[in-house]
């Protein structure tokens, strides 16, 4: 794991495009994350494939090996067997981890369906305006456990097991929709989930379990039905685990703002229409081969600049929150106003005052909008990742950048990006980890 202390120091292009070459994308770390989860649904081992190697899954990882389970490593790869019983007292997640990891929250369903009770923290992660658990808490209440809660964690109890039950989500969740699908599973009876997020990697979790034996329907769409069928047995399973659809698209960015031509390869075209539109749209050269499962693209000709655009976020199959930063810094680069409407968390325009002081010139109107204006050549400048996403952006934009750019507290970067620095030098690009 990333010890916090690391820095990336980059040597920018000055505006050129001169990045060339190809870039694999690695498996999805939302995906990854809610795979881990769900081994506590199997009597079997469960192996997973195209696994991430990066701080978000270690973290995954080792908060199971403490509540019992064994785990096999291999590169890119996991095979997790959970214990059949686990003593009450041990089905507490561990504090530090859990509150470093938001994901955590989506081992609350296997463990309390299957052991009959968890406690836990408050989930940490990034902080990207309201992320409220009572949503979580409300939905276990509904589906028939009870709730006790103290300063620093909550207690969830169902020692006869959780009922089968209605649940809206009164906001699109995709954590939710995900930890209600894995709960589902071990509750007795139908449980119906609606207004279901519709992310690709929901509908790789569900396809998957049906696969194993559980009983599902209206993945893809926002109303789940789940039969109960109780923890899953038969074979050993194997998960493979979607391409990650975030950082293609921020390799995508990139191979835009500073590429002569960049494929980004082993990721699903399908999942990224949103992106390559707004990508063509702003004036790069996108070429896609679906069966070969990549993308190229480059920038607009010597000369010109990318187009403005108003972007807004939206669930998927709309722009993801997630490249909102990333393709911010492209509009820094387009002529004219552009602006932005994020959607979906509130605080998540404030990285924009450090591209500000790189160069750009861009407006907060409120918590959900921005304008920006451009194009504006941006310099190094030292900036502190205050998340995963905004400190991509923040490289993204000393790549382009005149001079040095110093970027501290990485350790938001590793969550999502494995060993990006040396996947980003054999495109070109002069970065190092200190």
């Amino acid at each position: 794991m990333n010890s916090g202390r690391e820095k990336f120091v980059i040597q920018g292009l000055a505006g050129q495009r001169s990045l060339n070459g190809e870039i694999k994308t690695n498996g999805s770390k939302n995906d990854a994350v809610q795979a881990i989860a769900a081994a506590f649904l199997f009597r079997d081992r469960l192996t997973l494939t195209n696994l991430p190697e990066i701080d978000d899954v270690d973290k995954m990882l080792t908060l199971v090996v403490r509540l019992g389970a064994r785990i096999k490593r291999s590169p890119h790869q996991a095979v997790i067997t959970v214990p059949e019983q686990i003593p009450t007292s041990r089905t507490n997640l561990d504090m530090e981890l859990a509150q470093k990891i938001r994901a955590s929250i989506l081992l609350l369903g296997p463990l309390l369906g299957r052991y009959g009770t968890v406690t836990f923290p408050h989930p940490g992660g990034c902080v990207i305006g309201e992320r409220p658990i009572d949503l979580f808490l409300s939905g276990f209440q509904t589906l028939g456990a009870t709730i006790t809660e103290t300063d620093q964690t909550y207690t969830i109890a169902a020692p006869r097991g959780l009922t089968g039950a209605e649940i809206f989500f009164r906001n699109i969740s995709v954590t939710a929709t995900e930890t209600f699908i894995l709960a589902a599973v071990l509750a007795r009876g139908q449980t119906v989930l609606k207004n279901c997020a519709l992310e690709p990697e929901i509908e790789n979790l569900g396809r998957f379990l049906v696969a194993a034996g559980a009983k599902i329907d209206g993945l893809g769409t926002s109303i789940v039905k789940i039969d109960g069928t109780g923890p899953l047995a038969g074979e050993a399973h194997q998960y493979r685990i979607l391409p990650d659809r975030i950082e293609a698209g921020s390799f995508l960015i990139l191979g835009a703002l500073a590429g002569q031509k960049i494929t980004v390869t082993d990721c699903e075209p399908a999942h990224l229409e949103s992106l390559l539109q707004h990508l063509a749209l702003a004036g790069a050269t996108v070429a896609v081969k679906q069966n070969e499962k990549t993308v190229t693209v480059s920038g607009p000709r010597r000369g010109e600049a990318f187009h403005p655009l108003n972007l807004k976020t939206h669930e998927y199959p709309g722009f993801p929150t997630d490249l909102q930063a990333p393709f911010a810094v492209l509009l820094t680069q387009a002529a004219g106003l552009s602006a932005i409407f994020e959607t979906i968390f509130s605080g998540r325009l404030l990285y924009l005052e450090t591209l500000n002081r790189m160069g750009a010139q861009t407006k907060i109107l409120n918590p959900h909008e921005a304008a920006i204006d451009g194009p504006t050549p941006l310099k190094g400048w030292p900036a502190e990742s205050p998340d995963l996403r905004a400190g991509l952006a923040y490289l993204l934009a000393g790549v382009i950048a005149a001079g040095e750019t110093v970027i501290h507290n990485i350790c938001y970067i590793d969550r999502g990006y494995e060993r990006i620095d040396q996947r980003l030098r054999a495109l070109g690009v002069n970065i190092e980890r200190r």
